[in-house]
Order: structure tokens, then C-alpha cells, then sequence
């Protein structure tokens, strides 16, 4: 047996900075994790789409490079090659994340934990014939994520896949249907597209990731179908599904629907079963996820949740910023509450990066809101590097033009969102952001004359009407 102030059940994006951040004020500390380093993110989501997403976006360009004055000939897709880039990026940043466990005096457990009661757990090893090994913990901290929902409904057989399960493939396929019309789906069915695959989605809901500004659906979806060539049918379900050695077939409405593969991204569902939380004293809640305060902390005093276990945002960066919260609550260096303001970053083509409320969101709060759009077209950095798709748009409120939420869709979105948040989170005006010098010419620039445009003092744009 052996003890440690903290326990943390989970490496990924939440897990291990909250024992990095657990080792540095001093306690001694314990991860336990039954896969790989890095968790989710790391392995099977973030890292490797991204990977494979960026040699796709890169494909695009090569294929549109004679607009930019270039002649490129004969190229073509090596997914193989791609897989084998993606695998080694994550095997890099795996054994950096091992490192900077070891580097701070982290011990690492390899297994399948589950309490024995709120303060002991089991490590039960993956290696047949391993004895099991008992930790004492002062403080626990849940990180074990989320998994890819697959419905009892759907056919079990290789053609048909959750996102993980695709990352393993080798060989593109060349069409596919794509059941689930959110985020990771709309990401995949991008990428997909871009490197010549033939997309359909099928989504039961009005429109697709309905969580985002409609403006910005709106782009996005209009991108979607016209330049990527992505067939999207919403409002209908995908039904009568069966899938054998020659493809998948479907119905959708009246139309029927085949392909050679059906990628379904229906959502996630916390990963909780093999750790025995009732030992605990714990029970999840309706939907299974694991209820925490401000801090961090279950029902049980000495037991912690973060990332997606909790059903907040299902974000890696939020994970992360909530292990740290934990972990300074776990040690009892601080009454340090969760971050509420969360950026959202969507790899889709194009990115769309997202912060605060959207125009729909204050509207169903009551709140009198002002908006200012600024198109990347006019953008002088955008047509230089001829990506002139998309816009940034600022939502504030009425009468103090505080900013309250920021959208983005259009090239580097997913980077250039990180000023919003800043802005937001320091509850700056318009007037302040507008008034802050940008420099020219970059992407940033569309932020200032959103805001110009907002206040009714555009500089790059035409001057709004005046009533008559």
C-alpha cells in the first residue's frame, strides 16, 4: 500500500496539470491512468485531429495555389503518410507530458482505478497476473473524461465508427455519411471533403452545431455546401442503418442514403462506471455526469471532479483550468473558483473561435445589446493571404457598450479569439478596444473595426445609414 496527499484518477488535459500544479505546492502525488498519457485530447481527439486537419487545410491550398500566382502539378493525398505524421505527433507530446510528470516528482500508476472507499482506491494493471495495488489518498481529484456515445440502435461492424475508431484507419474511404451534425462531426466532414472524399450529414436538429451564433452558422454552413461540396440534411434522422463488407446504407426522410462508411459523433458520455463511486460515497447525477461546486468539489469532502466527468464544457483547455483550480483547493492554498468565461475553438473550414454570449443568448436573457460585424473581404492581411471568407462580430450591451460576447469565422479564428476573451474578461468597452492601436496588417485589425463599427464610427467601412 501506498499513500499520497493526492490521488488523481485520469491524465488527460484536467488530470495531469492538476498533479503537476498538486507536486508544485508541495503535496505528494499519485496518477492513475489505465490508457495513455495525455488522455483523450492528447491521443484520440485534439492533437490528432488537428494533425490531420492541417495536412487537409494545407491539400486545399496546394489545389487553389494558382490564384496566389503558383503552379503546382500532380499532387495528391498520402493518407498513410498523414496517419503516420499524426502518430507521430502525438508520440512526441505523450512523452513530453511523461516527462513533465517525472520532472515533478509525479508518480505514475498504469491501470483501471476504483475506490474502495473515499479515500483508498485499487489500481487494477492491464498485465495478466499482476497483483493489484492499494493507494491511500488525502485528497482525490476525477479526471476520466468522456467517451464517443455509440446509440444501441446503430449496427456494430467496422464500416461503422465513432471518431476514435477513424483515427485508426489508414486508407481513406471514398464517401462517407456522417450521423451527427455538431461540432466533431462538422470537423471530420471538413477535413473529409478537403482531401476529395464525398461528405453527406445527416443531423435531426434545425441547423447544425446550434450552440454557436447564427451568423456564424450561417457562414459556415454556406461554405460548407458550396465550397467543400458537403451534402447536409437537417431536420430529418437517419434511420433503417445497416452496414456489411460492401458499405453502410440508411434512409433519411423519403431519400436513401450509402456510403462506405458511417462516421457517427452523436455526443459523449462521461467515463465513471469502473471507478465505483458509490465506495465513495458518490452518486452522478441524471445524465451520469459527477456534480461539482465552484471549487471543484463533489458531495464528498475530500474527493474533487474536473474536465469533462463534470459536464461542463466539453474543452480540453477548460479541463485544464479546472485541474488547477482543484488542485489549489485539494491543497488548501486558496478559495480559487472556476473560470466561467470559456473561449470555444471549431477546427472546421472555415475555424469559427467563440467567446461570451451570442446575439441569440442575450436576447433570451433580456439583455439590450449592440453588434458590430467587420467582414475578413475588407481585411487587407485576409486578401493577401487570399482567404477572405468569413467575419469577426462584437456583441456589448446597449447602453454601456460593454463587451459581452465575440465571434469569429474566417481564417485563424481559433487564434485570434484569445484578444476577445481578454477583452471580455477585463469588461472593456467598445470605445476601449477601439481605441487600443492594432497592428497593420494583421487578422487582429478586424477586432478594432468591429468595435468602430459597433459604436457608429466605422473607419474602413461604409457609415450607416442615416434615418430619413
Amino acid at each position: 500500500m501506498a499513500a499520497f496527499d493526492i490521488v488523481v484518477i485520469g491524465a488527460g488535459p484536467g488530470g495531469y496539470p492538476a498533479a503537476i500544479r498538486a507536486a508544485q505546492l508541495g503535496a505528494s502525488v499519485a496518477v492513475v491512468e489505465k490508457e495513455e498519457l495525455g488522455g483523450t485530447c492528447l491521443n484520440w481527439g485534439c492533437i490528432p485531429t488537428k494533425t490531420l486537419i492541417a495536412s487537409a487545410e494545407l491539400f486545399a491550398r496546394i489545389k487553389s495555389a494558382a490564384s496566389m500566382g503558383l503552379k503546382v502539378e500532380n499532387a495528391s493525398v498520402d493518407y498513410a503518410a498523414m496517419a503516420d505524421r499524426k502518430d507521430q505527433t502525438v508520440q512526441k507530446l505523450r512523452n513530453g507530458v511523461k516527462q513533465l510528470l517525472k520532472a515533478n516528482g509525479v508518480t505514475v500508476f498504469q491501470g483501471s482505478a476504483s475506490f474502495l472507499s473515499r479515500n483508498k482506491i485499487q489500481v487494477d494493471s492491464a498485465t495478466p497476473g499482476t497483483e493489484p495495488v492499494i493507494l491511500t489518498a488525502g485528497k482525490t481529484i476525477i479526471s476520466t473524461g468522456a467517451a464517443s456515445a455509440l446509440p444501441g440502435f446503430l449496427p456494430r461492424h467496422e464500416r461503422v465508427v465513432e471518431s476514435r475508431a477513424f483515427l485508426n484507419l489508414r486508407a481513406l474511404p471514398g464517401t462517407v455519411l456522417v450521423l451527427g451534425g455538431g461540432i466533431i462531426g462538422c470537423e471530420f466532414a471538413c477535413m473529409l471533403a478537403q482531401l476529395g472524399v464525398k461528405v453527406t450529414i445527416v443531423e435531426l436538429l434545425a441547423d447544425i452545431i446550434t450552440v454557436i451564433d447564427a451568423d456564424v452558422r450561417r457562414e459556415l454552413r454556406r461554405h460548407m455546401e458550396k465550397s467543400l461540396g458537403i451534402r447536409i440534411l437537417t431536420g430529418v434522422t437517419l434511420e433503417d442503418i445497416t452496414a456489411d463488407d460492401h458499405g453502410v446504407r440508411g434512409r433519411a426522410g423519403q431519400e436513401q442514403l450509402q456510403a462506405d462508411l458511417l462516421l457517427v459523433s452523436l455526443g459523449r458520455k462521461p467515463v465513471t462506471s469502473s471507478l465505483k463511486l458509490e465506495n465513495a460515497g458518490l452518486t452522478p447525477n441524471d445524465r451520469g455526469f459527477l456534480d461539482v461546486d465552484a471549487y471543484g468539489r463533489t458531495s464528498v469532502a475530500t474527493v474533487y471532479a474536473v474536465g469533462d466527468v463534470t459536464g461542463g464544457p466539453q474543452l480540453a483547455h477548460a479541463a485544464t483550468a479546472q485541474g488547477l483550480v482543484a488542485a489549489e483547493n485539494a491543497c488548501g492554498h486558496y478559495k480559487h473558483k472556476n473560470e466561467t468565461l470559456v473561449p470555444n475553438c471549431i477546427f472546421t473550414t472555415p475555424e469559427i473561435g467563440t467567446v461570451g454570449l451570442s446575439e441569440q443568448e442575450a436576447q433570451q436573457q433580456g439583455r439590450k445589446i449592440k453588434t458590430g460585424k467587420y467582414p475578413f473581404a475588407a481585411l487587407g492581411k485576409a486578401l493577401a493571404m487570399g482567404e477572405p471568407i468569413g467575419f469577426v462580430k462584437w456583441v456589448a450591451d446597449a447602453e454601456t457598450e460593454q463587451l459581452l460576447g465575440a465571434h469569429a469565422v474566417g481564417p485563424h479564428s481559433t487564434d485570434i479569439i484569445a484578444e476577445a476573451a481578454v477583452a471580455i474578461r477585463a469588461e472593456l468597452t467598445a470605445s476601449d478596444l477601439a481605441h487600443t492601436i492594432h497592428a497593420h496588417p494583421t487578422l487582429a485589425e478586424a477586432w478594432m473595426e468591429a468595435a468602430h463599427v459597433l459604436m457608429g464610427e466605422p473607419i474602413h467601412s461604409a457609415p450607416p445609414r442615416k434615418a430619413s
